[in-house]
């Protein structure tokens, strides 16, 4: 099975470094940093990597299936493209792009609370099969009108985020002025001048704003006022009497996204939540922290046959997807990854990299002779530790 790509960049990294020629440095580290030191970032991928798959040339092979079923739909693939904040500013009208992309290649996409689109637009785009992340407010009030119009949109997913009691501390983000409240440098205007493409673009389609929130935002506020409205909109940590009115009052599907415990787990399964995602915030909160696949597989080991286990963190690749389902998972995300695709080839970023994953985790499948994605870890020779 052939899919279609540039092959001038055949390879997640030849999109990494393309992109940040293309975009401001501030965009891009805002993109690419962890928190801290940066210690559990590349942890994570770097574990991941040491997971290694048993090969097979001599038995029989009927072929390799990447469709997976997945809360009563069947995807193409078993990956989809993670929720990442702030999308608009790493390329505009990104959000767009890769919800465009997930739908022709009927892979599911999850929009962030704090993205650059609305849920209204990435529902129409999809069809009503995006996912959504919700960070959850200080005011239920404001939790009632977003999940309001989540069910509205027809989102059969709902993911509510754990991971995030706290912002991380990203020095990065504080050098370039995109902590709370945002500031714009003399630095970061010599670096949008350096980057006129993404700066025409960025005109074109306006300033990036938190479109989902606009509606609950006083109107022209300057950067002050925002830093104090989303420190007030979304501080507190998420808790089980949070979490137990919206499992009343969503109908579909609930899935708990920030899980790096057996604890968490065991009380996602007690709260009747649907499927739990594996995560660390790609890095960004909790330096000290495991990393995302010593975590899985544990949680996966003891909990997979009593809730949908999936994860997201530090994968950047298809073979990266074949070892994280070889240990477990039922499902994976990316981040990253495809903001490398959109910020480097625009429109076309989104297809490009679910094409690039697609052949690369299929040419797994055929090495290791596995016929389906379920069948990942019985192709298990060794785990990340």
């Amino acid at each position: 099975m052939k899919f279609q790509y540039n092959p001038k960049y055949p390879a997640i990294e030849d999109l990494e470094k393309k992109a940040r020629k293309r975009i401001p440095r501030f965009a891009f580290e805002y993109l690419n940093g962890g928190c801290n030191e940066d210690v559990n970032l590349y942890k994570n991928t770097a574990e991941i990597r040491k997971v290694e798959l048993m090969p097979q040339y001599l038995t029989k092979h009927k072929g390799s299936e990447m469709k997976t079923e997945l809360f009563g739909h069947t995807y193409d693939a078993p990956f989809g493209i993670a929720p990442v904040g702030l999308q608009g500013l790493i390329w505009p009208n990104s959000p767009e792009i890769l919800a465009r992309a997930a739908f022709e290649h009927n892979i599911p996409f999850i929009l962030s609370t704090v993205s650059t689109s609305n849920i209204e637009r990435i529902a129409e785009i999809t069809e009503g099969r995006a996912w959504f992340q919700l960070y959850h407010p200080t005011e239920n009030s404001l939790r009632d009108q977003i999940l309001k119009r989540a069910e509205a949109a027809h989102c059969p997913v709902l993911v509510i985020l754990s991971d995030v009691p706290t912002f991380g501390y990203r020095p990065r983000d504080i050098r370039n002025g995109l902590a709370m409240p945002p500031r714009m440098t003399l630095n970061n205007m010599l670096q949008i001048v350096g980057r006129p493409n993404w700066a025409l673009k960025t005109l074109a389609h306006g300033q990036p704003s938190f479109q989902i929130l606009k509606p609950y935002m006083p109107k022209n506020m300057n950067m002050q006022r925002l830093g104090l409205f989303m420190d007030q909109t979304f501080s507190g940590r998420l808790n089980e009497e949070k979490i137990k009115p919206i499992r009343d009052m969503w109908k579909g599907k609930l899935v708990l996204k920030g899980v790096a415990s057996e604890m968490d787990t065991e009380r996602a399964i007690q709260l009747g939540l649907d499927g739990i995602i594996v995560s660390n915030h790609g890095g960004r909160q909790l330096d000290a922290g495991q990393s995302t696949i010593h975590a899985l597989e544990k949680i996966a080991a003891n909990y997979g046959s009593k809730i949908k286990v999936m994860m997201d963190s530090g994968l950047r690749s298809g073979p990266d997807i074949a070892r994280t389902l070889a240990s477990g998972a039922k499902f994976t995300f990316l981040g990253r990854t495809f903001m490398y695709g959109a910020a480097a080839l625009g429109k076309a970023g989104g297809n490009h990299t679910i094409a690039i994953l697609k052949t690369q985790l299929q040419q797994v499948m055929e090495q290791i002779c596995c016929e389906r994605v379920e069948d990942f870890p019985s192709h298990l020779i060794g785990s990340a530790k």
